[in-house]
């Protein structure tokens, strides 16, 4: 016994100082880790004056031996993974998850023969996997490979089928690209693969189909293409299947009814078609079916209705048809329900009421016809119906006030009709109600004050009448009122000021009067103020300009406002957009518009505002629409500059109908920046509010037109029917983009500009009623965008050119001018010989257009003179003839005079009737 003593005693020295190495040196590999990352935690706790298997995220075996696990999750740990950590060479478990490492994984990694779980899960690591990961029997014990949501790239090594042990392969949220490969479908003991969110393409590989242990099956958001595989239907264990967002094709296999153990399906976002194959009826466990936006078609197979527990639907935006049958409403496990945007057809059976723990229902956007189902009251659970965009009709069900949970109502582009229920004042949970482009009519019911959490109201293009009810300023969180295109008369009810979080009000076109309630300025969160066309009257509350801070949008257009325009715009101006064009609006343009640095858009057009041009507002540097027309402006626009680059941004100007004289504001006319540099197509869209709501009478191609959207090269310039004199600046070709130009009813002189023809987007051209002499210059015959011309009641002469658009034109194009000749006038050229002698330009005033002078005027009067006068004594006599008598003094001026010389007879009398 001594002697076996003596033998073991030197064994148990060499194991000791072995594991006393083997510890160390994990210890070693573990603080070269931390040496690479910053973490307060791991900084303070991993010491070597403590054992490494104390250390915070450690676990050694139990005899302290090895490191063989190490889970440092959540620990906000940064900075890269040292190679060192393939030293661990008895690790089981690596979780590294939910911090912040970068740079690449550490090949070593894959080196650990005996490690079971590997989870670098949300951190931002980048690289490609070693195409050999699984090679030459290492990884041999591997179940978990999660290296989701990081940055990996390249592709997905094919060697994964040689760790036999993979139950779980999660690569989503990457960025890994090329085919999924076929090799996986060996990997028979895999419960999951997600591979969701990367850059994958090529077709669902046959091979994955023979995973019959596999329970989740996600690839969502790649690029896949192709059908479906038939084989599919093999994968009895899947619960789980995942495929939306890719570009797969072709129908839905039958075979997906085999799925029995199958919970959840979504497929939605891609390009399959066909109908929906009625096996899916098989599939007792699913409770989420998710098919929608692809192109299938036909019926809802009746068979659905066999998924008692079911309680997702959503096949919306495809192409089925038919009607919903009322079997489908007996669905009582039913929660969520999305069937908008198809060709559903029928009426809305009474059985809906059935689906008591409905939460949402969306049916918009189809063909369904007939009322809403006053059972619709029974869903006391309902939290969203949107039945938006069919053809309903009828009025609204009073029980839609039973609907306790409902917090969204939308009904809008309907044909719905009658009132609106009182019984709407019961949702007192509602926060969103569109009822809009319906037929409602009568007024809106005083219990839409009963709805304290409403924040949106869209009762847009009905036949409500009657007032605005007082009660709309009990409603605290609104934030946006819209009751345009209605018959809404009366006042705008003072009690609007008391909704301190609106934001935007719209009620024009309809027949709102009196005055504007001087408690509209306590709304200091509006945003947008639309109270155009209405009837609206007396003065516009000056406070309006303190709510510039806060206002984007300011249009009280077409009404009946008069005095002055607010004066009191500060500095922080927000207004983008301001009409006040349509009303009897006073005074002068106030100056305090310059603050609004941001304003795109000011029409004050159709108003009696008076006073020289601004140039004050030629610094706004993002105005883009000036209208100043049909008003009382006067003076001279061609000034010298006050900034540099004036109205850089600037699409459309008209100050057309007003009494500026002086010559053409040339200095403006090469500075417009818009109407010269061409717009970039291909640069990213910006989206900009101002252009959508922007709504203005221009004058386009000679006829007043709206304009309800600014497009980024919609160009005009309109300084028509003014008092502008001498010659079209050679500049004005400069504007190579400009498309509407009218100059016409001024008083140009001088010839037109060669350089016109530089304008080679122009669509429409008005110089008619000017003083223009010479030739019409045959350049121009190269803008072959020009739609319209106008050259009429000019002093032009010459051949009219033919070339290119011109031989489109009509003779009104040309009209007024005597000396032009060619097609399409009759007037042939070299028909009427020129007179020898040119007219001297002093005496142009002394001479009418036809070219006839002063002595061939007093011949004619003396010769009208003598001849007038026979004439008159003749007609006056005998009262012949006839039809110059009635050209004169009427028709009937005979008879009159036959009924005064029988005056004096005997009248006849006549029987009278009993």
């Amino acid at each position: 016994m001594e002697r076996f003593s003596l033998v073991l005693l030197p064994l148990f020295s060499y194991l000791s100082i072995a594991t006393t190495l083997d510890i160390k040196s994990d210890e070693s590999s573990l603080l070269a880790f931390k040496s690479l990352i910053t973490s307060d935690i791991i900084n303070q706790n991993w010491s070597t004056q403590t054992s490494v298997c104390s250390w915070i995220g450690v676990t050694c075996d139990t005899r302290g031996s090895r490191v063989t696990r190490l889970n440092i999750s959540n620990m906000g740990v940064a900075g890269s993974i040292a190679p060192e950590i393939g030293n661990l060479d008895c690790l089981v478990s690596l979780d590294l998850s939910g911090n912040i490492l970068h740079g690449p994984i550490a090949p070593s990694i894959f080196n650990l023969t005996v490690i079971e779980s590997i989870n670098v899960y949300n951190n931002t690591l980048s690289g490609s996997l070693p195409e050999d990961i699984c090679r030459q029997n290492r990884l041999g014990r591997l179940k978990m490979l999660d290296l989701t949501w990081n940055e990996f790239v390249g592709g997905i090594p094919l060697s994964l089928d040689q760790c036999p042990q993979l139950e779980r392969i999660m690569f989503g949220l990457n960025n890994f690209s090329g085919h999924v490969p076929k090799q996986i479908g060996n990997i028979t003991k895999l419960m999951e693969l997600s591979l969701d969110i990367n850059y994958l393409e090529g077709v669902i590989p046959q091979e994955i189909c023979h995973l019959d242990n596999l329970r989740r099956l996600g690839m969502s958001d790649n690029e896949l293409s192709g059908p479906l595989p038939a084989a599919i239907g093999n994968m009895k264990a899947l619960h789980d299947l995942n495929l939306d967002r890719n570009a797969l094709t072709g129908a839905i296999p039958s075979t997906i009814g085999n799925l029995s153990k199958l919970q959840f399906i979504s497929i939605m976002n891609n390009e399959l078609n066909g109908p929906i194959p009625p096996t899916i009826g098989n599939l007792s466990n699913l409770f989420a079916l998710f098919f929608a936006n692809n192109n299938l078609n036909g019926f809802i197979p009746q068979e659905i209705h066999h998924l008692h527990h079911l309680r997702g639907l959503s096949m919306s935006n495809n192409n089925l048809s038919g009607s919903l049958l009322p079997d489908f409403f007996n669905m009582s496990s039913l929660e969520d329900v999305f069937l908008g945007g198809n060709k559903l057809s029928g009426v809305l059976p009474s059985e809906i009421g059935n689906m008591k723990v409905l939460k949402a229902l969306y049916i918009g956007n189809n063909s369904l016809i007939g009322p809403i189902p006053p059972t619709i009251g029974n869903l006391s659970n309902l939290v969203t119906l949107d039945l938006h965009s069919n053809n309903l009709n009828g009025p609204i069900p009073s029980s839609i006030g039973n609907l306790a949970s409902l917090q969204t109502l939308q009904l809008t582009f309907n044909k719905l009709n009658g009132p609106i229920p009182t019984t709407i004042g019961n949702l007192s949970k509602v926060t969103y109600v569109v009822l809009s482009y319906n037929n409602f009519d009568g007024p809106i019911p005083s219990t839409i004050g009963n709805l304290p959490n409403l924040q949106f109201l869209d009762l847009t293009s009905n036949k409500l009448n009657g007032p605005i009810p007082s009660t709309i300023g009990n409603l605290p969180t609104l934030t946006e009122v819209r009751l345009p295109f209605n018959k809404i008369n009366g006042p705008i009810p003072f009690t609007i000021g008391n909704l301190s979080n609106l934001e935007s009000l719209q009620l024009m076109a309809n027949k709102l009067n009196s005055e504007l309630p001087s408690s509209i300025c306590n709304l200091t969160s509006l945003e947008d103020l639309n109270l155009s066309n209405n009837s609206l009257r007396d003065t516009i509350p000056q406070c309006i300009g303190n709510m510039s801070k806060s206002l984007v949008m300011l249009h009280l257009h077409a009404n009946t406002f008069s005095g002055l325009i607010p004066s009191t715009f500060s500095k922080g101006c927000s207004l983008e957009s301001i009409n006040l064009s349509g009303n009897k609006l006073q005074g002068k343009l106030p100056e305090s518009l310059a603050n609004c640095q941001s304003l795109q858009g000011l029409d004050i057009g159709n108003n009696r505002i008076h006073g020289n041009f601004p140039y004050w507002m030629e610094a706004l540097p993002q105005l883009r629409v000036l209208v100043l027309r049909s008003n009382d402006f006067d003076g001279n626009i061609s000034l010298p500059l006050r900034t540099k680059l004036p109205f850089p941004e600037l699409q459309v100007l008209d100050v057309s109908q007003n009494a500026f004289v002086g010559s053409l504001p040339e200095s403006y006319i090469t500075n417009f920046k818009a109407m010269v540099d061409v717009v970039d197509e291909n640069g990213p869209p910006i989206f900009n509010a101002f252009r959508n709501y922007v709504e203005m009478t221009i004058t386009l191609k000679g006829q007043d037109r709206l304009l309800e959207r600014l497009l980024d090269d919609f160009t005009i310039i309109d300084l028509s029917c003014n008092r502008f004199s001498r010659s079209i600046p050679h500049s004005i070709g400069n504007l190579t983009y400009l498309k509407y130009l009218n100059l016409s009813h001024n008083n140009l002189i001088g010839n037109i500009p060669s350089s016109l023809a530089n304008m080679r987007a122009l669509e429409s051209l008005d110089l008619s009623s000017n003083n223009l002499v010479g030739v019409i210059p045959n350049e121009m015959t190269s803008l072959t965008f020009l739609s319209t011309l106008n050259l009429s009641v000019n002093r032009l002469v010459g051949r009219i050119p033919q070339s290119n658009q011109f031989s489109t034109f009509e003779n009104d194009s040309y009209v007024g001018n005597l000396g032009l000749c060619g097609v399409p006038l009759t007037k042939k050229c070299g028909e009427v010989t020129r007179p020898k002698q040119e007219e001297e330009e002093d005496d142009d005033d002394d001479e009418f257009i036809d070219g006839f002078g002063w002595k061939s005027v007093v011949m004619g009067y003396g010769c009208g003179f003598i001849v007038g006068i026979g004439m008159g004594c003749w007609i006056i006599r005998y009262g012949k003839p006839r039809w110059l008598v009635e050209f004169f003094f009427g028709v009937g001026y005979n008879n009159k005079k036959k009924r005064r010389r029988n005056r004096g007879a005997t009248p006849t009398p006549t029987p009278r009737r009993r």
